[in-house]
């Protein structure tokens, strides 16, 4: 199950990926807390995912370009060190009360260091394992960020209601300092080199029609927007179905997030319990979550629609680890930081679109319509990436024989 970890650099990336992804999630939490304290508006705490969001889906593209040509631990190190800063000077501006407006400036900053840097650090982390056993460091690494994203969201409100807020981005700021320690502390001559992008190959224009000219890496790309925007939001539709049919309330939500976590720390743990993270089982994963999401407006209660929604979340991450590994292993190495770059704008643009129109559904027709109209989308979606993947798995095939 946990393969991967025999590797001293990985077992060393891994730990430093807990520290990292629980500081993280206490920032957010920080964030989102302060900004609505302050503001009373929840439009106003959707403002602030949106600016950091917004460099993800205007230079995604572009930042993998980067990766690709340069080495990943200069990039980490660069934007790992302007992270921690950028958390203190959070931590400062949140003690002193600052206007709201500079927290989304800095915010807005902080998602340009990210896009820059997140396909490094795909790249990276894909170097501290061998070939055959990154879909396990893949899924160990969900299994990480589900975990973290729980004790980091937990941990956050105890810390925040005991030393204040500003403790929380102090903290994220020393999670970041732990990452710069292990990339230093991992040992070059155990990684595994991936190739570097040649001068004629170089470039995000290049990356963007390598992907325009796969037909796969185009399928999951096409699918994962699909089930990203409409199969992924339950945040939006499980605050819908507690405060509309369920009658449940915030307590309700509350209960319903913690089964949603649960569920993701499963996928995790079953992704990482799988020799082989084959494109069939993302599209069996997909079918079943899809199917699942379509009835789980009409589960009985408060603990029907738990019972449904937990194995919902652990298929989500077990969908986003394969396709992690199939984009990955499926695509060239030299182009692997682009590829990650796209991914990374299609999810951001999916959440940009998915999120409104989902909630929109639930208004217009009720939460539990909306939840099957969007599972039946991502159904059909589904099945039309099959017969796509089909049709181009066949076609090698008949030029053989012919």
């Amino acid at each position: 199950m946990a393969r991967a970890l025999a590797s001293r650099n990985f077992r060393l990336w891994a730990s430093a990926d807990v520290v990292s992804v629980t500081g993280t999630w206490m920032q957010v939490f920080g964030l989102n807390w302060v900004v609505m304290a302050r503001t009373g508006s929840a439009t106003a705490v959707g403002l602030s995912v949106l600016v950091s969001a917004l460099p993800a889906l205007l230079l995604g593209p572009w930042s993998g370009s980067l990766a690709d040509r340069v080495d990943p631990r200069r990039i980490i190190l660069a934007g790992q060190s302007t992270h921690a800063v950028l958390a203190v000077v959070l931590a400062m501006l949140v003690w002193t009360e600052a206007p709201i407006g500079t927290l989304y400036v800095l915010t807005a900053f902080s998602g340009l260091i990210g896009v820059v840097e997140g396909p490094a650090l795909g790249r990276f982390g894909s170097q501290a394992v061998p070939r055959a056993d990154l879909g396990n460091a893949l899924a160990i690494g969900s299994l990480i960020n589900s975990t973290g994203r729980v004790l980091g969201m937990t941990s956050a409100g105890i810390i925040a209601a005991v030393v204040g807020e500003p403790a929380l981005f102090l903290i994220n700021a020393a999670s970041f300092v732990a990452v710069i320690m292990t990339v230093r502390a991992i040992r070059a001559a155990e990684l595994f080199p991936l190739a570097v992008s040649t001068p004629e190959r170089a470039g995000a224009l290049a990356g963007l029609r390598h992907v325009r000219a796969d037909r796969t890496l185009l399928t999951l790309f096409a699918l994962g927007f699909v089930l990203s925007g409409l199969g992924r939001n339950y945040q939006v539709t499980m605050a819908a179905m507690a405060e509309g049919p369920l009658q449940a309330g915030a307590a309700g939500y509350g209960t319903l997030s913690a089964v949603f976590a649960v569920g993701t720390v499963l996928g995790g743990l079953l992704a990482a319990g799988l020799r082989e993270l084959s494109v069939r089982l993302l599209f069996t994963a997909a079918a079943v979550t899809s199917a699942l999401q379509a009835v789980s407006g009409m589960a009985p209660g408060l603990l029907g629609f738990a019972v449904v929604i937990l194995p919902i979340a652990a298929g989500a991450v077990l969908i986003d680890t394969v396709m992690s590994t199939r984009l990955q292993l499926d695509s060239a190495e030299d182009m692997r930081g682009r590829v990650l770059a796209v991914q990374a704008t299609v999810a951001a643009a999916a959440g940009a679109v998915g999120a409104p129109l989902l909630g929109w559904l639930c208004e217009r027709f009720g939460p539990a319509p909306a939840l099957t109209m969007a599972g039946v989308c991502t159904l059909a979606a589904t099945v039309l990436a099959v017969t796509s993947y089909g049709a181009k798995v066949r076609a090698p095939a008949l030029e053989m024989a012919s």
